[in-house]
Order: C-alpha cells, then sequence, then structure tokens
C-alpha cells in the first residue's frame, strides 16, 4: 500500500509545481519599506501591507498614506530592531 502511495505524492508534487499552485501557506512580516515613486523614495515604518495573488501588485500604508506599485518599486523588510 506505501509503495502506491509514493508515486502518486511524487506526481502530485509536480503536478503542483507545474500549476504555480503554493503547497504550504506562508505568512511573512515587514515593518519598514521603500517605495520608489519616479525620482522620489519614500521609506518608513509599515504600518499594514498587502500583496495581490493574481498580479504583482503591493499596497503598503506608511505614515497614514497608502502606496499601491510594481513589486518592482517596493522593498519591504524586517528590522527586529524597530
Amino acid at each position: 500500500m506505501v509503495k502506491k502511495l509514493i508515486p502518486l505524492a511524487l506526481f502530485m508534487c509536480v503536478a503542483f509545481t507545474g500549476c504555480n499552485k503554493q503547497l504550504i501557506d506562508t505568512s511573512y512580516k515587514f515593518n519598514y519599506a521603500y517605495v520608489n515613486i519616479g525620482n522620489k523614495v519614500i521609506e518608513g515604518k509599515v504600518e499594514s501591507w498587502t500583496d495581490f495573488e493574481n498580479g504583482d501588485q503591493i499596497q503598503v500604508k506608511i505614515d497614514g498614506i497608502t502606496y499601491l506599485s510594481s513589486a518592482n518599486n517596493i522593498v519591504l523588510v524586517y528590522n527586529p530592531n524597530l
């Protein structure tokens, strides 16, 4: 019975990877961000942030202002000293 389950488990891992499915749900913690807007970089403590499942956009709230931009323009970091 176990010998039959091993190929099935391997097949499922390959199938999910091919479909770009996430096997394990992970959560990330960020408390500081750099947002590139044109020639200006805004940085500060992150009040909240959200990434969107069906795109590459990230929404970050810094000092009460919400910024929505491509993931190419936002750097989120975790600093344990903040």
